[in-house]
C-alpha cells in the first residue's frame, strides 16, 4: 500500500515540473512582447517633435521663424549651449540673428530634408553644415549637430562650436554695401519697416533691368533690319523679336533683381520668403519663354515643311509640340514645389503610383494617345487629306492627343477617338497621284456597227491626245448589249490629285466625247422619263387593238 503512494507522489511530483517548464517560455514570452510593443509606441512617439528638429531643414527653418519674432526662449531650444553658455543664449541668439541677416545667403530649400542628413558632405554622420558666414577677414560654418533628446529622439542642434564663433563674428560685422553707398538721410526714414534708401534701390533694381534691355532690344532690331536684306529672313525675325522680347527681358530682370536682393539687407526672414516667390516667377518666365521658342520653331519647321508637301510631317510636329507643352509645364510645376520646400522625390512617388491607378482607369485615353502618335509615324493621316474612315468621308483638320478632327461635307465637325481609327478603315485619298474616271457610255440600239466603230475610234484619239490622261492604262471598250441601249466601259486615269483639276479635266473629256457621239450622229442613251413615255403609248396603243378585235368578233 505504501510503493502505489510514493508512486503517486513521485508521479505528480514530475508533472508538476514538466508543467512549469512548459509554461515558463509561455510566461517569458508575455513580458518580451509587451516590451517590444512599448518600445515602439514609445519611438513613434519621440519622432513627433512640435519644434520640427528631427530634419536640418526643419532645424534652422524654425530657428529662423522664432528670431525673426524675437523668441529668443524657444530659439534657445534650437541651440546646444554649454553650461558656460547658458547663461548668454538671448545674447548669442540675437547676435546670430544680425550675422545670418547681413551673410548668410544660403537656400532653405537645398538644405538636406532627411532626418539622416546629408551624408556625402564629408562630414561625420551626426554634423551638418547647412550654410556659410563670410564676415570681412574671417569664414565660419554654420554646423547643426544631431543629438538624443530622451523625449523626442534624434534632433538637429546647432552646434556649440558654431555658437563660440558668434561673439567674434559679431565684433567683426562691418556696414552694408547699402550704408555705405546711400545717403544717411534715405537710411533713416522708414516705410513698412525698410528705409527709404531699400525701397529706391528695389524700385532700380526693377526698373532699370526693364529698361535697357527695352532699348537695347529696340537697338538690335534696327540693327539686324540693316544686316537682313532677304524678305522672308526680315519676316522670320520680326516674328521671333515679337514673340521672344518680353519672355527674355522678363527672364533676365529677374535674374537682375534676384542678384541684387542681396544687397537689399533685408531680414533673412523676409529675404528668403521673397527670393522663394522671385523664383517661383523666374520659373514661370522661363517656361514661357521655352513655349514661346518652341512655338516660333514649330511655326517655321511647319512652313517649310508645307512647301515641300510633306503634311504627315506637319501633323507629327504639331503633336510633339503639345506633347512638349505637357513635359514643360510638369517640370516647371515640380521645380516650384521643390522651391517652396515640398519632397519632390514623395511627390514623384505619388505621380507614379497615380500614373499606374490612372492608366488602368483610363486605358481607352491612353489607347487614344498612343493611336495618334502610331498613326502620325505610320504617315496614314495628315492635316488637310480627305479621307474616308469608316464610311464617313471628310477633311482632316487637326490631329490632337486623343483624336482626329474630321469635316465632313455638310460642314460638320466629326471627332473620331484615335483608338479606334487603329483599328478602322481608313481610306486616304491624298495619297493618290492620279484619279480615276470609270463609267459607262450608253448608245441608243439603233447605232450602227459602223457608227459604234467610229464613236469607238474617234474617243481612243481624244484619250491618246489629251495630256491630262495616262495614256497606257486609258481605254474605251464595248462591254454589252441591253434590251434598248448599247454600253461602252470607258476607264481612264487623270495625272493629278487635285480634285478641283479632276473635275476639271474630266468635264473637259466628257464633253469632247459627247461632241463624238453627236457628230457620229446617235445619241447618248434616252433619258429614262422618254422610255417610260414610248412603254406608255404602246401600252395603250396594243389596247386599243385589242378592244377593236373584240367588237369585230362580237
Amino acid at each position: 500500500m505504501v510503493c502505489p503512494v510514493r508512486e503517486r507522489l513521485v508521479y505528480d511530483i514530475l508533472c508538476a515540473i514538466v508543467l512549469t517548464a512548459l509554461t515558463l517560455p509561455s510566461t517569458a514570452q508575455v513580458p518580451t512582447f509587451l516590451k517590444t510593443q512599448t518600445s515602439i509606441s514609445a519611438q513613434q512617439e519621440q519622432l513627433v517633435d512640435p519644434l520640427e528638429r528631427s530634419t536640418p531643414r526643419g532645424a534652422i527653418s524654425g530657428f529662423i521663424r522664432a528670431i525673426h519674432r524675437d523668441d529668443f526662449a524657444t530659439a534657445a531650444s534650437y541651440m546646444q549651449a554649454t553650461p558656460k553658455q547658458q547663461a548668454s543664449t538671448k545674447v548669442l541668439a540675437r547676435d546670430l540673428k544680425e550675422l545670418m541677416d547681413r551673410y548668410f545667403n544660403e537656400l532653405i530649400a537645398d538644405i538636406s530634408d532627411s532626418p539622416t542628413g546629408a551624408l556625402d558632405d564629408g562630414l561625420p554622420p551626426d554634423r551638418e553644415r547647412v550654410g556659410l558666414l563670410q564676415v570681412g577677414g574671417k569664414i565660419a560654418n554654420i554646423i547643426l549637430v544631431r543629438v538624443r533628446d530622451p523625449q523626442y529622439g534624434s534632433i538637429w542642434l546647432i552646434s556649440s562650436e558654431t555658437l563660440a564663433e558668434v561673439p567674434a563674428l559679431h565684433a567683426a560685422i562691418e556696414k552694408t554695401w547699402l550704408e555705405r553707398v546711400m545717403p544717411k538721410t534715405l537710411l533713416k526714414y522708414h516705410l513698412f519697416g525698410f528705409s527709404a534708401a531699400q525701397w529706391l534701390l528695389w524700385a532700380a533694381s526693377f526698373a532699370g533691368p526693364l529698361l535697357l534691355l527695352r532699348l537695347l532690344s529696340d537697338r538690335l532690331t534696327i540693327l539686324f533690319e540693316k544686316v537682313i536684306a532677304d524678305a522672308l529672313r526680315h519676316r522670320w525675325l520680326e516674328s521671333w523679336k515679337e514673340g521672344l522680347r518680353w519672355p527674355i527681358i522678363a527672364v533676365l530682370t529677374l535674374i537682375v533683381h534676384i542678384a541684387s536682393v542681396f544687397l537689399l539687407g533685408l531680414p533673412l526672414s523676409y529675404r528668403m520668403a521673397y527670393v522663394h516667390l522671385l523664383l517661383i516667377l523666374l520659373v514661370i518666365a522661363f517656361a514661357w519663354l521655352l513655349r514661346r521658342i518652341i512655338q516660333l520653331s514649330v511655326e517655321q519647321a511647319r512652313a517649310l515643311v508645307k512647301g515641300k508637301g510633306q503634311s504627315g510631317t506637319e501633323s507629327l510636329i504639331l503633336l510633339s509640340q503639345r506633347v512638349f507643352n505637357v513635359l514643360l509645364v510638369m517640370v516647371a510645376v515640380f521645380t516650384i514645389l521643390t522651391i517652396v520646400g515640398v519632397n519632390t522625390k514623395t511627390a514623384l512617388a505619388g505621380v507614379g503610383i497615380g500614373g499606374v491607378a490612372i492608366a488602368f482607369g483610363a486605358q481607352k485615353s491612353i489607347e487614344n494617345l498612343l493611336g495618334g502618335v502610331f498613326l502620325l509615324t505610320d504617315k496614314a493621316l495628315a492635316i488637310g487629306d480627305t479621307c474616308s474612315i469608316s464610311g464617313r468621308v471628310g477633311v482632316v483638320e487637326d490631329i490632337t492627343l486623343r483624336s482626329v478632327r474630321l469635316r465632313t461635307p455638310e460642314q460638320t465637325l466629326l471627332s473620331i477617338p484615335a483608338g479606334v481609327l487603329s483599328q478602322a478603315n481608313i481610306e486616304n485619298f491624298a495619297t493618290r497621284s492620279k484619279m480615276l474616271v470609270h463609267t459607262n457610255l450608253q448608245l441608243g440600239c439603233e447605232t450602227t456597227v459602223g457608227d459604234l466603230r467610229s464613236v469607238l475610234r474617234e474617243i481612243q484619239h481624244l484619250l491618246e491626245d489629251n495630256s491630262d490622261i495616262e495614256r497606257e492604262t486609258a481605254y474605251v471598250r464595248l462591254v454589252n448589249f441591253g434590251q434598248r441601249t448599247i454600253e461602252l466601259e470607258l476607264f481612264v486615269y487623270i495625272l493629278t490629285s487635285n480634285a478641283a483639276k479632276f473635275l476639271a479635266v474630266r468635264e473637259a473629256l466628257l464633253l469632247e466625247i459627247a461632241e463624238v457621239v453627236e457628230c457620229a450622229g446617235r445619241g447618248l442613251m434616252q433619258p429614262t422619263h422618254r422610255i417610260t413615255e414610248m412603254q406608255s403609248r404602246e401600252e395603250t396603243e396594243a389596247a386599243a387593238d385589242t378592244k377593236t378585235l373584240a367588237r369585230r368578233a362580237s
